[in-house]
């Protein structure tokens, strides 16, 4: 049995202590911005305008690159005091984790019957069939198209135009009254996130108000990744191997949320460090790929692990997971927990249950 399993290891009450005293000291900034990131639109006025609208074409990778860089700059200001040069800003993990995407070849035609997304054809095309790039979709369109109705675009009295892909593009929506009609919840907790930044000012930047800045933004991503079922059928283009990495990720996603992982440049880029450089293919077994790290290959386990165990358990790890989460000192010790299994490498998996049902009791939950 999996739980017995988990229990086995002499190792979990020395995994537990090194949990806690382990704190992950914050380098400094040098890590590469997205790729091509200096090609992209800083605002508005430098994509296409046709008949006084503005054209986006998000299945170009520089035009939805654009759309997180304009909204990097509109929101800046209400994160100052969050890291120079707008470094503190939690929206970082949008365009971080796409150019990850993009520079690992995740985002071209996975079933090799175009040159969408090829080095030697239309690199900056996003295949519509790629399942990251659909999902991703969800994570740029519908924070851009929140962001106008809430106002963040005053300056820009013009409309937009979001284009559609040449086929399937009943699976998106592109204007805000099309997303209200198809994934209205996406747009409200997005709305929400903004209309409470907006709320916020650069001067009430204090732990508490940026905890809840995340709050709404994580509550917001999370409604987002709720179209992972809707593009399943995606999967079947892509190795085995690589499907199960793209669901363990997006699980992985729910335990870090309930973190309220600051997703700002630094944070997020060195997160990334540990994510598989490549796509996977058919024979990959991690923690055993050759051209991959061992920190890569030790990431692709513990996601294996955590969406392993959280089967098993009918989704009761998740479960577990939110409760210990439900104070500050329980996310912060959650972050350190998480950046321990995932940066070192002798983390046990098989502890991961054992260290979070401690994590759990140890904490005093407020009552509702």
């Amino acid at each position: 049995m999996v739980i017995s399993y988990l229990f086995a290891t002499s190792k979990v009450p020395l995994l537990l202590l090194m949990f806690v005293h382990a704190r992950g000291s914050v380098g400094h900034v040098g890590y590469p911005p997205p790729p091509l990131w200096k090609d992209v639109p800083e605002s508005l006025d430098e994509f296409t305008s046709q008949n006084n609208k503005i054209v986006i074409n998000p299945w170009n990778y520089i035009e939805r690159m654009g759309m997180y860089k304009v909204l990097l700059n509109v929101t800046a200001k209400y994160m100052t005091s969050l890291g120079p040069n707008n470094t503190g800003n939690v929206l970082w993990g949008l365009p971080l984790q796409h150019g990850w995407q993009f520079h690992t070849g995740r985002l071209a035609d996975p079933t090799n019957t175009s040159s969408c997304g090829t080095q030697t054809g239309d690199h900056l095309c996003i295949s519509i069939k790629s399942w990251w790039a659909c999902i991703n979709y969800y994570l740029a369109a519908i924070p851009f198209l929140a962001a106008i109705e809430t106002g963040l675009f005053e300056d820009w009295p013009v409309e937009f135009e979001i284009l559609p892909p040449g086929e399937m593009a009943d699976d998106f929506c592109y204007t805000v009254s099309g997303c209200y009609s198809l994934i209205p919840d996406m747009m409200i907790k997005w709305k929400a996130f903004f209309e409470y930044l907006k709320r916020s000012t650069s001067n009430n930047q204090d732990t508490e108000n940026l905890d809840q800045i995340l709050y709404y933004m994580w509550i917001a991503h999370r409604a987002s990744i709720l179209a992972v079922p809707k593009f399943s059928e995606r999967l079947r283009y892509i190795s085995r191997p690589e499907a199960s990495f793209g669901v363990n990720w997006a699980n992985t996603v729910e335990f870090i949320a309930a973190t309220h992982f600051h997703t700002n440049y630094e944070e997020t880029s060195r997160f990334q460090t540990r994510l598989p450089r490549r796509v996977l293919v058919d024979g990959d077994n991690a923690p055993y790929i050759a051209d991959l790290s061992a920190e890569e290959n030790h990431t692709l386990v513990m996601f294996y692990w955590i969406q392993r165990i959280n089967t098993f358990l009918g989704g009761g790890l998740l479960k577990l997971w939110r409760r210990a989460m439900c104070t500050e000192p329980g996310r912060a010790k959650g972050r350190q927990l998480l950046e321990n299994m995932t940066m070192n490498p002798k983390f046990v998996p098989s502890g991961i249950y054992y260290v979070m049902v401690q994590l759990s009791r140890n904490q005093a939950c407020p009552h509702h």
